[in-house]
């Protein structure tokens, strides 16, 4: 347990530190784009590739996914059920909400969460997979779906523009750069392959530096928060009961319905069962609010629930792993 509050303590102390930087203005809220496309596009996928290159194929490919995929249909089953079914909230407003309430931080927390926490950073690779390869494209389309495109006649879109739009939506994870280098070191590991030492030194030392610059940002993320600057919600049917449904599914329903699923289910214990409710127990990524910003739709639900979320997760996480240590 000792060894657990002083890894938590560790990440909230750097996240703390790019929170004060941001207050006092040591860092402006401009940097912290900045930062994020650093941890991102350069030493979030260098970590993940030597991370899952050189990790044991049964982490990999754990079961601590399917508790990921049976938490997460949960999660938005029942937010669907109740925004649309019952408030009657318009769809893409309800799929940003969905998001909203079970796609996690598995980049800018979770994988420090993995590497200090739990330490195994594979474990987190399969969740970031499901996210980047499924969850995403699937939403994409459905928001998508409600776009103008080009139309063959009167009120019926066209053949080659609908193809293009879903060629375009299934494509668009390969040019992730965290999804690319996953892949890539799950082809390594598949294929038994040795990297030279003189190319992975080099990528090693590069993803060293993914968790202490995704956990600045993650702070100084939450000090622009604290000051505030909504963007024009107009037109938006989704309210505070909406927030207060997002909020409740992604800190409670979504990590206690994957702890029943690992510890009853699947069987799990020990550190496996302890990554699956704490991979469930994180907050809501930024992803969320950067899709509702693009579709120009549900950007209150969420930013809101991205707020909420991200302050309540670290202690949530924390009692979670006192339960399970």
């Amino acid at each position: 347990m000792s060894g657990i509050v002083v890894a938590f303590t560790s990440l909230a102390s750097v996240a703390a530190l790019g929170y004060l930087a941001g207050v006092a203005g040591v860092l402006r809220a401009q940097d912290e784009a900045v930062l994020s496309r650093l941890a991102f596009f350069v030493a979030a996928p260098a970590l993940l590739f030597t991370t899952i290159a050189t990790a044991d194929l049964s982490t990999i490919l754990s079961p601590v996914l399917v508790t990921a995929v049976v938490s997460v249909a949960v999660a938005q089953a029942i937010f669907v059920l109740v925004a649309r079914g019952l408030w009657r909230r318009p769809r893409s407003e309800v799929t940003i909400g969905a998001l909203a309430s079970s796609y996690v931080n598995s980049g800018n927390l979770g994988i420090p969460i993995s590497v200090y926490v739990l330490g195994d950073g594979a474990l987190v690779a399969p969740i970031l997979l499901f996210q980047l390869l499924v969850l995403a494209p699937g939403a994409f389309l459905v928001l998508d779906a409600g776009g103008d495109g080009g139309r063959d006649g009167p009120g019926r879109p066209g053949r080659r523009a609908t193809w293009g739009r879903v060629w375009g939506v299934l494509r668009r994870p390969l040019r992730n750069p965290i999804t690319v280098a996953s892949l890539l070191g799950l082809a390594v590991a598949l294929a038994g392959l040795e990297v030279p030492e003189p190319i992975m030194q080099p990528v090693s030392l590069v993803g060293a530096a993914a968790v202490p610059v995704a956990l600045l940002a993650y702070g100084l993320g939450l000090s622009g928060a604290r000051r505030g600057g909504a963007p024009d919600d107009a037109g938006e049917t989704t309210g505070r009961k909406d927030v207060v449904l997002a909020v409740v599914l992604k800190c409670l329903v979504q990590p206690v319905v994957a702890y029943l699923t690992g510890a009853f289910l699947l069987g799990l214990h020990g550190t496996m069962l302890l990554a699956a409710t704490l991979f469930a127990a994180l907050p809501t990524a930024q992803n969320i609010y950067v899709f509702a910003s693009h579709y120009r739709t549900g950007r209150r639900l969420a930013r809101t629930t991205l707020m909420v979320t991200t302050m309540l997760a670290i202690p949530i996480m924390i009692v979670v792993s006192g339960l399970l240590r």
